[in-house]
């Protein structure tokens, strides 16, 4: 079911003028965002707020995922001073958390795990009070790939499984078992690195998909957890099922926390990076408060 009008809920203005400054940052510093990539839908109020997701070893995806904006062209070759540029802007913005992601480059023999190091390590020389999220791909599982990334030390490792096992088929050349071993391999590679998932909503998932995707990820060791309404990009992108109720991600928010996450985020317009920073406060303070957008 194709559902072709968005509800009053899915109606976030998107305004140009209010991303100036980060756009006329980001041209200067040659850098890429995943806000502009993925056309995130709440990239006015980021931006507008000096808060970015940078993306890393180029825009160029070598998958081929039918719900994602990101480029399916030839990728470029590494470019080795990405990361002290990475480390100037979140500098200049004075960043308490910054959340650094990438397209999955199966080209690379390590996956690009040494570029996220690399990152890690020039971000920690300039901020060094600055937290750090590495929002990674499955690296094909290698674990020398994911030990390069944990042994950068960043604070969180996130993987997200996206959505339920049945529906892997929009995932080109994932596996879901193998993104479950990823987040397992980090947590035990270094037990003070929290890790984090995320999944949407409205692909044609069951509630119980849904529940049974939550639990896996607390036998892994998962810790916090993001829920949001998946919007297709475009046309030719696999097409939205359902648009689903805010109060359906109170609802799953609630079931996530009974069984044991130490975070979530839930709502329409929750994404993986989406007030990242909370994740972090939440483990700060010891609270879990109820968090997602709410319209």
């Amino acid at each position: 079911m194709n559902i072709q009008r968005k509800p009053d809920w899915l109606r976030k203005k998107v305004n140009p003028g209010e991303q100036t400054a980060m756009r006329n940052l980001l041209g200067e510093l040659r850098l890429h965002t995943v806000c502009q990539q993925a056309l995130c839908p709440n990239i006015s109020e980021c931006f507008s707020c000096g808060q970015a997701t940078f993306l890393i070893l180029g825009i160029n995806c070598t998958r081929q995922c039918t719900f994602c904006n990101v480029e399916r062209q030839a990728p470029l070759p590494v470019d080795y001073d990405e990361p002290d540029r990475i480390a100037e802007a979140v500098a200049r913005l004075k960043l308490s958390h910054v959340v650094i992601t990438s397209p999955t480059r199966d080209d690379l023999a390590d996956g690009g795990a040494s570029v996220y190091s690399s990152t890690v390590r020039s971000v920690r020389r300039q901020s060094p009070d600055t937290t750090i999220e590495l929002l990674i791909p499955d690296l094909m599982g290698n674990q020398a790939s994911l030990e390069t990334v944990v042994q950068s030390h960043p604070d969180i490792i996130a993987h997200n499984v996206e959505t339920v096992p049945r529906l892997y088929h929009i995932r080109s050349g994932a596996e879901y078992a193998r993104s479950l071993s990823v987040l397992r391999l980090c947590g035990e590679m270094d037990q003070r690195i929290d890790t984090k998932s995320g999944i949407m909503l409205g692909m044609g998932e069951t509630v119980d998909e849904v529940r049974e995707v939550m639990q896996d990820l607390r036998e892994v060791g998962c810790r916090f957890l993001s829920i949001g309404q998946y919007l297709a990009p475009g046309r030719r992108h696999f097409a939205v099922q359902e648009y689903i109720q805010p109060e359906v991600f109170v609802l799953m928010r609630e079931a996530a926390c009974e069984m044991g996450f130490s975070h979530v985020e839930s709502g329409p317009y929750v994404r993986s990076s989406y007030h990242a920073n909370r994740y972090v406060q939440s483990v700060v303070s010891g609270s879990n408060e109820l968090q997602g957008d709410q319209a």
